[in-house]
């Protein structure tokens, strides 16, 4: 395993780490057994660093943290993030009532003292910028419930903003083959403000991994059946803004980056590791085969020159006006 800081933290992670938004829930059936064998063995690969957030079955993959993480609480990094449970537009939603009683309410559940990274979980862009949150958020650093604090954006400009507050240490951000946007602005900028990214959705919901079909069919209780097109929440956060149909359309166009490689999803993370300006990826799982497998992509052969300029010119010639909703 490879470790990287954490922007200016003083944290190092694990280069691959893992978001447990599949275990929790919304991501079609779930085993919690499954979900515990494929924590330790991520932990016995050396990983160190796990993302999750309250609302992600309703707080319990922050249970299945803790019961997984028992005895190693200063070993392992756990980030979660809070808003989401609540009315995200309100402002009362971002009060010090009701960021403390979230605070408090994951750290019951992750049964420990002090959250590492504590992110607000992709807030409007008015609440950003009214910032009274980071005040919330400053108090209960003070208090030592709170080690580091950092927000998930939607938006590249969401991410701008918030790289101006100097105590955000830590952007996580849709970054894929087919959002390269970041790339351009966000990624150096966070570079030089210290600030860490850590990279969600790294294969667009499961296109990357090339596997899917276009007649496939979803579960009911899988946010790829019911917010392909954004009916529940940000568009974005499902097939990367990509309708289905057109996903796996142009992941068939990619196929070509397993040649010399294990499969197209070690492929996909692999692009993601060759970004130096990047903390972290987490890409999700539901069981100890796909933890072996997203850990294969360290073991993956770099992209030459000439293949990272066509996957750039890929994306902005045939995917990013396809790309629905602000990024």
């Amino acid at each position: 395993m490879n470790y990287r800081p954490l922007g200016n933290t003083g944290i190092n992670v694990s280069e691959v780490s893992f978001g447990t938004w599949a275990i929790g829930g919304s991501w079609g059936k779930t085993n919690d057994d499954e979900s515990l064998r494929a924590l330790e063995c991520a932990m016995d690969e050396g990983v160190n660093f796990f993302d999750t957030a309250d609302v992600y079955g309703d707080g319990h993959s922050e249970e299945l943290l803790a019961k997984a993480t028992k005895g190693k609480e200063d070993k392992i990094f756990i980030a979660t993030k809070f808003c989401r449970a609540g009315d995200i537009h309100s402002p009362e939603n971002y009060s010090s009532d009701a960021v403390r009683a979230y605070c408090e309410a994951s750290l019951n559940r992750l049964n420990r003292d002090t959250i590492d990274l504590y992110q607000i979980h992709c807030p409007p862009f008015d609440i950003l910028k009214n910032g009274k949150v980071f005040e919330v958020l400053d108090r209960l650093q003070e208090e030592g419930k709170v080690r580091h604090y950092g927000v998930s954006v939607e938006t590249v400009e969401e991410g701008l903003f918030c790289l101006e507050n100097p105590n955000v240490k830590a952007l996580q951000v849709i970054f894929n083959i087919f959002r390269q946007k970041p790339l351009e602005e966000l990624f150096p900028k966070a570079k030089e403000k210290g600030v860490g990214i850590l990279v969600r959705l790294p294969l667009a919901s499961g296109l990357l991994t090339g596997k899917f079909t276009k007649d496939h069919t979803f579960e009911q209780d899988d946010h790829r059946h019911f917010n392909e097109n954004g009916e529940v929440f940000n568009v974005g956060e499902t097939f990367a803004g990509l309708g289905f149909q057109k996903g796996v359309e142009l992941s068939e166009q990619l196929s070509w980056i397993a040649n010399g490689r294990s499969s197209m999803a070690t492929a996909s993370l692999r692009w993601i590791l060759d970004q130096k300006n990047i903390s972290c990826v987490i890409p999700g799982f539901k069981n100890k085969h796909q933890i072996e497998q997203n850990l294969g992509a360290l073991q993956e052969q770099s992209f030459s020159n000439e293949e990272l300029e066509r996957l750039t010119r890929f994306y902005y010639e045939k995917v990013r006006d396809n790309i629905r909703g602000p990024y």
